[in-house]
């Protein structure tokens, strides 16, 4: 692993309310890491998820990013101009709700390509060809590459914003709950192909999930946050196999005996 953090995290603050948001975080990420945030609704795991994409700034603290180009940037003294950039390039956003990610009055082919677009390829067979193999990629019929995503079932929405967001082969990929709301069964198929694409591509990813099974499946490292604190970290196994904190016990255990 390149050991020249991606991100570099430190002492992140964001409060709406007294224990609502995040309070000092700190943490490194690395090239091809999957990092977990983890913790009950109101922990402050959305907030900070936010923060870290530029969708929300900060009050305090710093985010330092390592461009495509080798440039260590702070990510909130750029211009919203190159913060938009970073998004539609170097980085991927897939949100819990596909709707939140994709273009639902194009069709789906046209959500891969704008994002190709973004990145300058402009030749319309090279933009068609790319999305049909991409829909073939994330198991959509590329016989529905004119559809408009309201004609595709939520899993089939949500393997579209994969494809949308990963076709330009990002450095860095957030997740909010990718799998929330799903069915049990596409929830599966969903996390099988997440977890293939993530080591095929060698993406850094930071993942939001409150599903422990999510987690282990695949983040290597984990944070737990509750009341918009981190209380424990460390390597995934470690953290659910051998909880320090008894928050983490908590969640662990209720899992185990749910």
């Amino acid at each position: 692993m390149n050991r020249e953090p991606l991100l570099q995290v430190r002492q992140l603050t964001k409060l709406h309310a007294p224990g609502k948001g995040c309070r000092e975080v700190s943490f490194d990420l690395y090239p091809g890491e999957v990092l977990g945030i983890v913790g009950e609704s109101g922990s402050g795991k959305s907030t900070l998820l936010s923060c870290l994409s530029a969708r929300l700034a900060p009050d305090s603290g710093s985010i330092l990013y390592r461009t495509d180009a080798g440039e260590t940037v702070d990510l909130y003294q750029l211009s919203e101009a190159r913060q938009r950039q970073l998004q539609r390039t170097e980085w991927g956003i897939v949100h819990q709700h596909a709707r939140d990610g994709l273009r639902m009055g194009v069709s789906g082919g046209a959500n891969i390509g704008e994002r190709l677009m973004a990145t300058g390829e402009r030749h319309y067979g090279q933009l068609r060809a790319t999305a049909a193999r991409w829909m073939r990629d994330v198991e959509l019929d590329v016989g529905r590459i004119d559809d408009r995503p309201t004609t595709y079932s939520g899993g089939m929405q949500q393997r579209l914003q994969i494809a949308r967001n990963l076709v330009t082969h990002p450095r860095l990929v957030f997740m909010d709950e990718p799998t929330g709301g799903l069915d049990v069964s596409v929830q599966a198929r969903l996390l099988d192909l997440l977890r293939q694409l993530v080591t095929e591509l060698g993406l850094a990813v930071v993942i939001v999930t409150h599903d422990l099974a999510v987690a282990r499946l695949l983040a290597q490292r984990l944070i737990v946050m509750r009341r918009s604190q981190v209380v424990e970290s460390g390597l995934t196994d470690q953290v659910l196999d051998d909880p320090q904190h008894a928050y983490t016990q908590l969640l662990v255990s209720s899992v185990l005996t749910a």
